[in-house]
């Protein structure tokens, strides 16, 4: 199983830093500077030692719905033997968006979004529940996002 990364320690700086990005991740590094007292290069150095050592991500989050992806859902799997396999074939799916290895009813959760109610057929039946050691599937379709944030902010 893959050892989980060391945990990067974060000063306050590092972490104001990730706070203003989650609010805005388009804010001008000379924006961020002046908010958090450094110049606009040791923020883009530290944007950069931050990025690079995958703290965070910067990108674009998209509404589903707008970019041609009329169905989402999530799927709950239980697995025979040896999540790690199973986990990495999903997490190399292009329509899989999100996934975790849990504890309780399943063992490993996936958020995918796909073009339609076909495409989300297909996917389970061809290529999710054909995976060597999936024992079961469990779909939850999405039919309202009520509530998705990243500002979560730091501890």
């Amino acid at each position: 199983m893959q050892k989980p990364a060391p945990e990067v320690k974060l000063d306050d700086v590092s972490k104001a830093i990730i706070e203003l990005l989650q609010d805005d991740g388009r804010q001008a590094y000379a924006t961020i500077a002046k908010r958090v007292g450094l110049s606009e290069a040791a923020v883009r150095q530290r944007v950069q030692r931050l990025l690079d050592q995958e703290v965070m991500q910067i990108v674009a989050v998209t509404d589903p719905l707008q970019v041609g992806f009329r169905r989402q859902a999530m799927i709950g799997i239980r697995v025979d033997g040896d999540l790690t396999p199973v986990a990495d074939a999903l997490t190399a799916m292009d329509e899989v968006a999100y996934v975790v290895t849990t504890a309780g009813s399943f063992d490993i959760l996936v958020e995918v979004v796909c073009e339609d109610d076909d495409d989300l057929l297909q996917l389970l039946t061809g290529s999710i529940r054909t995976l060597p050691g999936v024992q079961s599937t469990e779909t939850f379709v999405y039919l309202k996002l009520n509530k998705q944030h990243y500002n979560w902010g730091t501890r």
